[in-house]
């Protein structure tokens, strides 16, 4: 499989969640075993020699994705919920939304201090919620490696918004 080929998989989904935006679904990746294969392999290959403390899963597409990944490498798998959804102590961080803001929460006892950590998201759109991730990781006294998502909309300026830390997405689309 090739990137390309990736491309074809995802489905676009017009005027969604409001008119005038052309909605990425990933969804239609994970009922696709190939595809879902090669973005693993993909991830692996990108990551098998990185030193690694874990790799974060943003709560929930990322979940699907930094899972096989950890397992593969055999590094920690850390999860990055909203607010309210983890029992134990937490850092939490909050961030703007569109209208408003949110909260993202990790459990304390997850993150090592000293620790870098790979975190990854399915699609970085603002990087609004990979900045909050930062924040999380580094109240805890570790540091985010890289940021990885399966898409990328630079035209939104993740990159600038993320900076100094490395971004990797396999496909980027411009002017969305």
């Amino acid at each position: 499989m090739t990137t390309e080929e990736l491309d074809k998989c995802i489905r676009r989904v017009p005027d969604f969640p409001k008119p005038g935006i052309l909605f990425y679904d990933v969804t239609s990746i994970f009922t696709n075993p190939e595809c879902f294969r090669f973005v693993i392999d993909k991830m692996v290959e990108l990551y098998k020699d990185k030193e690694l403390g874990g790799v974060c899963g943003v709560e929930s597409r990322g979940f699907l994705l930094a899972a096989p990944l950890a397992e593969r490498l055999g590094i920690p798998l850390v999860l990055i919920r909203k607010k309210g959804k983890l029992p134990g102590d937490v850092y939490r961080c909050a961030y703007a939304l569109e209208y408003g803001t949110a909260e993202i929460e990790v459990h304390k006892s997850d993150i090592k201090p000293g620790n870098k950590y790979l975190v990854v998201d399915d699609l970085i759109a603002t990087g609004g919620t990979l900045e909050a991730s930062k924040k999380l990781l580094e109240l805890g006294g570790a540091e985010v490696s890289e940021f990885f998502g399966i898409i990328g909309l630079p035209a939104l300026n993740f990159e600038k918004v993320l900076a100094p830390v490395k971004v990797t997405t396999l496909i980027n689309y411009d002017g969305e």
